[in-house]
This record gives C-alpha cells, sequence and structure tokens, in this order.
C-alpha cells in the first residue's frame, strides 16, 4: 500500500514538475524571439494534472496572463485535479 501512496505522489510532481518546466521554456523562447508555441500542450499537461503547477508558473513569471483561456481554464482544471488527487488517495486502499 506504501507503494502505491509513493507512486501516486511521484506522479502528481513530476507532472507538476513538466508544467513548471514547459512554462518556463515557452517564456525563455519566447524572449529569444521565436514565436510563442500554443495552449495544447499546456491544457495537456494540465489536464493530466499539472495544473496547479502551470497557473502557479504564469503568475510567478508574469508570463501570458492576458491569456483568457488560460486564467480561466487552468484554475477550473486545479479543482478538478485536487479533487482527483483526492479520490485516488483516499480509494487506494480499495486495490488491495
Amino acid at each position: 500500500m506504501t507503494f502505491l501512496y509513493i507512486l501516486l505522489t511521484v506522479y502528481i510532481l513530476a507532472v507538476n514538475f513538466y508544467g513548471y518546466r514547459f512554462v518556463r521554456a515557452q517564456r525563455d523562447g519566447t524572449d529569444a524571439g521565436e514565436p510563442p508555441a500554443g495552449d495544447g500542450k499546456l491544457f495537456l499537461a494540465a489536464f493530466f494534472g499539472g495544473a496547479i503547477a502551470i497557473y502557479a508558473s504564469l503568475f510567478a513569471m508574469r508570463y501570458r496572463l492576458s491569456s483568457f483561456i488560460l486564467m480561466i481554464g487552468l484554475p477550473l482544471l486545479s479543482v478538478l485535479n485536487l479533487y482527483c488527487y483526492f479520490l485516488a488517495y483516499r480509494s487506494i486502499w480499495l486495490f488491495l
């Protein structure tokens, strides 16, 4: 049972770290003169559990705060992610 808790925690941390790194890479690429990437990869990473880190990193880096879809969609996905995390941690004992 402890292994499942560790596995779930590592997954959540990895997806959030990937989301943070993706926003940072987008910002650095835009600063270097490359055209900004689309929002599809951001939403995909957010959907798989990285919405909290992506939303926080957008504010911390002051990057793309004018994007209406990101500023409305990411908080909604964050709430959905937190609810799914809660359900996953609560129901892990069912796998035993």
